[in-house]
């Protein structure tokens, strides 16, 4: 063998002698040294993680009945490492199944720099499933896989649907009503899972996975009557479309708990399909809305005079013909010359000018004092977004016609709630107990949390309170405004009310157009329901006695058999309305 040979074999040798050592060095650092940690590396290609998504808490009626709930449902995700390649196929049967937006699919399904991503959410379970066995029949389901992702839904429609809410599609979010106002309490803690899989990224049963167990939300429970409430939707609707009026609303509360029992509006939307949702039917009308409140204000003017020792029942008054101030000439709903009225007939007449002759004895600074005692300028707390404080000027800014305009419910501006609340208090002796809506929040392990007490002080004394209500029932009677209104065998306490709508857009009155209402409370000897209803524009004008007065009885009256009050014992005060 030549000296050249004998060198290429040594130098052969000893490159493949380096080589083994090196694969041997490797060897060893790989199943001895590092074998550990490339262990975890190829475990970790083959763990798929998952969220456990918490169901969201129910909202529910004061029997427990669901306003609110969640259905199973599932998403659909996929690990994109192993849908890239049959990406086109797979987006096909799921735009089929499901009715997604294919192009949309597809980048998901390509999606790079990620093992994880939801194609679509929120499906129902059935759709789910049959997509997913479409794509294990063409043998494209590698990558893709299921998870339990629940779906919001509203058994009751439209029943106190801007009441209860919506939630977000998309985030799952409350975005209105009870909906937004407890989300934090109805939003559970999701939990996490991870689990093993295939090469080709199918999930390997009883294989190893670990588990952080989703923490369900808080159930919401409201005062609300689940039956009085679709009674009062529907009659309110009948209302609302035989009058011809922009908007209505209907509240009844418990006196004894000051708890809402319904709270119905128009317009509205229903829960279970988004396509009648606009802004208007979004708007919670009864805490947000804010109007002139005409003659039922009246009863509050009234009792602030009566707790100040400056009116009986029996006062007498001399009520001109009209009345000017500061260059306003200010009349009556009707015509009539010179009157001999007392403040009981003043009530039942529903006289703007009595009023106003009676709240001349109370300066400004006063009159402002018992309203903010009444709740006005102030939310009522109840527990809605965005609820307004109303519109009361502070009374240095009180011209002399503005004393008298809101002595008879113009020129302030009020809530439906505030005014229920603040008639309750007269209904209640003079007592103010601020609203509630929610009577507690129950946690998944059967908890509950606190709520603050309802706001409660006197605002007038019973004496005085006890006096309007006398006015009050002078209304239902036969020599009042509203006779009709009267339940049978049940004495109420009433008040009408007709105010000029003031147009948003210009600010000013607009000549022909009314806000009317009515609101009153039974049985008048010991009150235990109230009621109150806003019909705002009705064509032709309308009154509070003749459109929103029979809306006020037969709730009224559903709410009194609901609840098996007695009939009233006794006849109602005849307290003298002139002199």
């Amino acid at each position: 063998m030549s000296p050249a040979v004998r060198n290429r074999a040594r130098f052969c040798f000893v490159v493949v002698a380096t080589l083994l050592v090196v694969f041997a060095g490797r060897l060893v650092q790989i199943q001895g040294v590092d074998a550990n940690a490339y262990a975890a590396k190829a475990l970790k290609e083959t763990m798929q993680p998952a969220v456990l998504h918490a169901d969201r808490g129910e909202i529910v009626d004061r029997d427990g009945q669901p306003l609110a709930t969640s259905l199973d449902a599932s998403a659909i995700i996929a690990n994109p490492r192993f849908t890239s390649e049959k990406a086109p196929e797979i987006a096909r049967v799921l735009a089929a199944e499901l009715d997604l937006d294919y192009f949309d699919a597809l980048e998901k399904l390509r999606r790079e720099g990620t093992q994880f991503v939801y194609v679509a959410r929120k499906i129902p379970a059935h759709q789910a499933n049959a997509a997913m066995a479409k794509l294990t029949e063409l043998g494209v389901v590698n990558g893709v896989t299921t998870e339990r992702d629940a779906v919001r839904t509203y058994p009751g429609g439209t029943l106190a649907a801007t009441l209860v809410g919506l939630v977000s599609g998309e985030t799952g979010e409350g975005t209105s009503g009870l909906e937004k106002q407890y989300d934090e309490e109805l939003t559970g803690v999701d939990g996490k899972a991870t689990y093993e899989t295939s090469p080709k990224g199918v999930r390997i049963p009883l294989a190893r996975q670990t588990t952080r167990e989703p923490v369900p939300g808080s159930d919401v429970v409201t005062t609300l009557d689940r039956d009085l409430q679709w009674y009062a939707d529907k009659r309110l609707a009948e209302a609302v479309r035989q009058s011809g009026s922009d908007w209505g609303i209907a509240v009844t509360v418990d006196l004894e708990s000051m708890q809402v029992l319904q709270l119905s509006q128009l317009p509205t939307f229903d829960a279970e399909d988004r396509s009648t949702v606009t802004p208007a039917s979004m708007n919670n009308r009864a805490v947000q809305n804010v109007y002139e409140p005409g003659s039922v204000q009246k009863v509050v003017t009234m009792a602030a005079l009566a707790d100040a020792g400056l009116v009986t029942p029996q006062t007498k008054v001399r009520v001109p013909r009209e009345l000017r101030l500061d260059g306003f000439t200010i009349s009556d709903w009707w015509d009539h010359g010179r009157l001999k009225l007392t403040a009981t007939g003043v009530i039942a007449k529903s006289s703007n000018l009595g009023t106003i002759a009676l709240a001349q004895q109370m300066d400004d600074a006063t009159l402002h004092d018992y309203l903010t005692k009444f709740g006005f300028g102030r939310t009522t707390g109840v527990g809605l977004p965005s609820e307004s404080r109303g519109i009361l000027a502070e009374p240095e800014r009180w011209s002399s016609a503005q004393h008298a305009t809101i002595s008879f419910g113009q020129g302030i501006s009020v809530t439906a709630l505030q005014e229920v609340a603040a008639v309750a208090a007269i209904a209640n002796g003079g007592r103010y107990t601020a609203p509630t809506l929610v009577t507690e929040v129950r946690r998944a392990d059967g908890t509950t949390v606190d709520q603050e007490p309802p706001e409660s002080r006197e605002v007038v004394s019973p004496k005085a309170a006890k006096m309007v209500t006398t006015m009050m029932e002078a209304v239902t009677g036969p020599d009042g405004s509203a006779p009709d209104t009267v339940v049978p065998g049940y004495r109420v306490a009433g008040k009408t009310g007709t105010a000029w709508r003031v147009d948003p857009d210009t600010g000013r009155y607009v000549r022909g157009q009314n806000t009317v209402s009515y609101i009153g409370f039974a049985p008048a000897e010991r009150p235990r329901f109230l009621t109150y209803v806003v019909l705002d524009n009705p064509r032709g004008g309308g009154s509070g006695s003749g459109t929103a007065g029979p809306v006020f009885k037969d709730i009224m009256q559903q709410a009194l058999q609901r609840y098996g009050i007695a009939p009233s014992g006794s006849r109602a005060p005849r307290t003298p309305v002139k002199w």
